[in-house]
């Protein structure tokens, strides 16, 4: 609904970096506070990579205040965030000197440890008092107003010593999640930041260097040896090599020649590129690629779900318990009051649920990031969740578990006639010949150095073949039911013919000469990932395809598919997708992201091959493998299976520690200071073991 107060021109969208953000909870409560600023009509802040999207009118002061209020720094560059870093660790550090005075003083005179005591609550408390303020301003309790309670509850109850251990700790932890999450942050914005700014515009032929966000779609670039591909082009001239593993995943160099794809973020080799640029630098595969692992990690799976439901019930009823404590606890208890008192404060610093919250986002983005890495683009962690626990596998035959381009595979002669000579006729008459059997054939006999000669009086045969005279003689090159129509006898053909390929006959004089076979070949890693998926327990391995039944089950049987489904239409792709979760469960379909497109939305996981370059299949894929490597699936079930593993484990850390630390405090054994050791040490364990992903690898 636009607003009738404002203008939708007067409507600005902007994507901001927030630096030093320390805390999952504390994000999401910043979330909150920006979302209630009156200029502010949309916000979303992700904890783990800092980043703030924006749509607001006017101005971003009020957005940056309420940012520095809370201890944070606000910037439009995705620069790391040291220095918000090195004043966490300052802080930390004087209040550590500061208790090191008290206890110097303490030999002294006992009002100076005191004063000491109290320059270090100060010194170590600061920021938390500063968010606690934000936070009653805002009718609402968090980790701060808890903590500032604890600290300011001991200094009423003479706890001095108490006090300035606290503040030392939450300041030490503070220190310490800010580090550790900006180096899980830097690990992400590595992918991020691989596009170079400028690029070397060719104008009347003349290179001239500018930023590569003003070059438009269609303009010419040149790229020099060793420089970063600025923008996807075309290679107009030039021979080089690019190093395609920032967006592709894989490490060998790609050669470039004319009319090869190039893309922005990857490395040119030693050969300067003549190249058109096609489309924008927001318009290139990486762009796209770097806004679709931003938003997937705004789309939170059931673990994440869960949590979040959890942490709403979980804060309130632990400050419900501690103020009964501090209440009744004097009334059936034996102690004093200040007893009670105290065991109530430790209470409340254990009711941070940062742990709990952190424990599932980090872990997730580790894995969407190392899968990134890998060639691997995984739209949320709903599908990385969901990828692990699939029971059926289904994958579309051509340009999936074949090459998707037509070889040569076989020739047969009749006869005395010379093998050589049947290439040499068939390649000169597909030589102008436009669809794909004839590439088949020009490629075969380019491999083979066969010269091509001259031909007269060529005629095409839509569908059929060719017809053309070589050296005076007419020849005929086609279909056997081509050839029969022209009066050829093809009782040998059809003896020496398989159902899984294409026949090319050569005639003349109505006599048959020989045959090539033509076929797509299947992938070369195709039969070692279906066994790699056996044996992870995916029994239910199957083959959808739109070609004929003759073409797909002589390629299922060399994978080892005994379920081939072949002749289907794209909607009965779908159907089939769809009986087979009723019958199996969990389904990830495989396929090239076009005519699978009713079949790849209809499975739990729909995969994409070859992505890289595709707009349509980027978009349109839960998951896409860019670098046309299916040998990456066995490691997305690896990685998949691991991920939820750690999050488990997260989740039952934080979850024990919690428990043990209340049992601890209720029965009056926790101190202050132990309290916030215990919480700022399942923080970082869990963030920790959740940023192994980020260099796993399949065992």
């Amino acid at each position: 609904m636009v607003d009738i107060r404002t203008p939708a021109e007067n409507r600005q969208e902007s994507f901001c970096q927030i630096d030093g953000l320390d805390c999952a909870d504390c994000a999401r409560q910043l979330e909150a506070g920006i979302r209630r600023i009156e200029e502010v009509d949309e916000a979303v802040l992700s904890f783990v990579t800092g980043k703030l999207h924006l749509r607001f009118r006017g101005s971003l002061e009020p957005v940056r205040r309420l940012v520095e209020a809370h201890g944070y720094r606000l910037r439009n560059s995705s620069a790391l965030g040291v220095e918000t870093t090195r004043v966490r660790v300052r802080d930390a550090l004087l209040s550590v000197l500061a208790l090191l005075s008290a206890v110097i003083a303490v030999q002294i005179y006992l009002p100076a440890v005191k004063f000491f005591l109290f320059v270090t609550v100060l010194l170590g408390g600061h920021l938390t008092f500063r968010r606690s303020i934000i936070a009653l301003k805002q009718r609402r309790l968090d980790m701060n107003v808890l903590m500032t309670i604890a600290v300011v509850g001991a200094l009423i109850i003479n706890e001095w010593w108490e006090a300035a251990i606290v503040a030392i700790l939450f300041a030490t932890s503070h220190a310490l999640e800010t580090y550790t999450s900006e180096k899980n942050r830097n690990s992400i914005r590595a992918l991020m930041n691989t596009l170079p700014e400028s690029a070397h515009l060719l104008v009347d032929g003349v290179a001239e260097t500018v930023l590569a966000d003003t070059v438009r779609n269609g303009a010419e670039i040149l790229i020099r040896p060793g420089e970063a591909v600025p923008l996807d082009g075309i290679v107009l001239s030039g021979i080089s090599y690019t190093y395609e593993a920032a967006v592709t995943g894989e490490s060998l160099p790609a050669a470039k020649q004319a009319g090869a794809k190039v893309y922005a973020g990857t490395l040119n080799g030693n050969g300067a590129l003549h190249v058109k640029v096609t489309g924008t630098a927001q318009d290139s595969t990486l762009s796209k690629i770097v806004r679709l692992v931003e938003a997937a990690q705004e789309r939170r799976p059931p673990s994440q779900q869960f949590i979040d439901r959890f942490a709403r019930l979980y804060t309130p009823a632990v400050i419900f318990t501690a103020v009964s404590i501090a209440l009744l606890g004097p009334l059936v208890g034996q102690q004093g009051w200040e007893l009670w008192f105290y065991r109530s404060l430790a209470l409340l610093i254990v009711a941070c649920p940062c742990a709990l919250i952190v424990s599932t986002p980090v872990t997730i983005v580790a894995a969407l990031t190392n899968a990134a890495k890998q060639g691997i683009l995984i739209k949320g962690g709903l599908y990385l969740e969901e990828m692990g626990s699939v029971n059926v596998v289904l994958f579309d035959k051509t340009g999936t578990l074949t090459k998707g381009i037509p070889t040569v595979v076989r020739q047969i002669t009749y006869g005395d006639f010379p093998p050589d000579r049947l290439l040499q006729i068939a390649a000169s008459l597909e030589y102008n010949s436009e669809h794909l059997l004839a590439d088949a054939v020009r490629n075969y006999a380019a491999q083979k150095k066969i010269e091509i000669k001259k031909v007269e009086g060529f005629i095409t045969y839509p569908g059929r073949g060719v017809a053309g005279s070589i050296a005076n003689k007419r020849y005929l090159l086609g279909s056997r039911d081509f050839l029969l129509e022209q009066g050829v006898a093809v009782d040998e053909l059809d003896k020496q013919s398989s159902g899984g390929e294409t026949v090319l006959a050569l005639a003349s004089e109505c006599r048959l000469l020989g045959a090539l076979f033509v076929s797509d070949t299947l992938r070369d890693e195709g039969l070692a990932v279906i066994s790699a998926l056996r044996g992870k327990g995916i029994d239910k391995i199957a083959m959808l395809t739109g070609d004929r039944e003759g073409a797909a089950k002589p390629l299922g049987k060399k994978l080892g598919i005994v379920d081939v489904f072949a002749g289907l239409l794209p909607e009965e792709k779908e159907e089939a997708v769809h009986k087979m979760r009723q019958d199996y469960g969990k389904v990830a379909m495989v396929g090239d992201g076009i005519n699978d497109a009713p079949a790849l939305a209809s499975a739990n996981v729909g995969i994409v091959m070859g992505a890289a370059g595709s707009p349509t299949a980027l978009e349109s894929a839960d998951i896409a493998l860019l670098g046309d490597a299916l040998e990456k699936l066995p490691f997305l079930i690896d990685l998949s299976r691991k991920t939820v593993k750690v999050v488990r484990q997260n989740i039952a850390l934080a979850l024990l520690m919690k428990g043990l630390v209340i049992m601890l405090a209720l029965h009056g054994s926790l101190t202050l200071w132990l309290a916030i050791l215990a919480d700022m040490g399942v923080s970082l364990l869990v963030t920790m073991n959740g940023m192994r992903l980020l260099v796993y690898k399949s065992p």
